[in-house]
């Protein structure tokens, strides 16, 4: 006589399961959005929004400061004054640095969020979660009006991170707490 467990265990070996339909979904896969909506969604979660035209020209700012950045950032976006830390870098050196500048997968309008997925620019998870101030650059032709157009952009076995704002959590009392699980400060550079 089989044991409950065997008799389970032999059930879902069984078991057959049908071919699936595809699921159809009714969301919206485009609308309106674009920079300005990503630029005031942004902002409502308390992010700093550059719009510019010139990368180069609106890091210049960043002189005498330490700023990690993934291996395959653009060169131009290393501005002279800065000094720009390079993988492979240790957790207490990522966490003494003043900074991290990244670019990302894509933005989405009506959430406010940028989307990481490791790739070009974006470096591994860590950089984005150690640093107190995260400044990402995001182009314009990255920002999706909806998260079912920013996830058809996206490879889904890629490891995703989204972002909306900088890191906050509330305690019991729903006091809001900034920083505590990445970084305190967003700053985003939304290219045109």
């Amino acid at each position: 006589m089989a044991s409950a467990r065997e008799e389970i265990l032999q059930r879902i070996r069984d078991a057959r399961v049908p071919a699936a339909e595809p699921v159809v979904r009714g969301y919206r896969d485009t609308g309106p959005g674009g920079v300005e909506l990503f630029a005031e969604r942004v902002a409502d979660y308390r992010a700093v929004v550059h719009v510019v035209t010139d990368v180069p020209e609106a890091l210049d700012r960043l002189r005498g400061k330490r700023i990690v950045v993934p291996p395959d950032v653009p060169a131009e976006w290393l501005v002279d004054g800065v000094e720009w830390l390079h993988e492979p870098l240790t957790i207490e050196e990522l966490d003494r640095s003043d900074g991290v500048l990244t670019g990302c997968a894509v933005a989405i309008a009506d959430t406010g969020t940028i989307v990481l997925d490791g790739g070009v620019a974006q470096g591994r998870r860590a950089l984005t979660l150690l640093p107190d101030h995260h400044l990402c650059v995001v182009r314009a032709d990255q920002i999706a009006a909806s998260v079912p157009e920013a996830l058809h952009r996206l490879e889904p076995t890629r490891p995703l991170t989204f972002i909306s704002g900088p890191s906050a959590t509330s305690d019991i009392e729903l006091n809001r707490v900034e920083g505590v699980h990445g970084p305190r400060t967003l700053e985003v550079l939304v290219i045109t």
